[in-house]
């Protein structure tokens, strides 16, 4: 399974009979933009819990239906990790008052 963000729907009117009558979404995995079928009625920004390969088949209605990602479940509470920086924070500089307190 997958968390990804719900970025935008995407329309298609010309598919494959197998194809109709199926929502589409674009998510964000990473930096990656990818398509999914929508079974939940998610929205832009929610953040959704997809499956992938035989699964997300399933979950879309059919093992013979074509697709590899599906939305299953819309998150209520996510906070996602900061992204990684490569360079460490830095280190507090010395303070330029004595150790008394006070300055001279």
């Amino acid at each position: 399974m997958l968390i990804v963000k719900v970025i935008k729907p995407l329309v298609s009117t010309n598919r494959i009979p197998d194809f109709e009558h199926k929502h589409l979404q674009v998510v964000l995995d990473g930096s990656t933009k990818k398509v999914a079928v929508d079974a939940v009625g998610a929205k832009p920004g929610d953040w959704v819990i997809c499956v992938s390969s035989s699964a997300a088949r399933e979950a879309a209605g059919s093992k013979s239906y074509p697709s590899d990602l599906t939305i299953v479940g819309i998150i209520d509470h996510w906070e996602p990790d900061p992204p990684k920086t490569s360079a460490p924070a830095p280190s507090p500089t010395p303070s330029s008052t004595p150790a008394g307190g006070k300055s001279s």
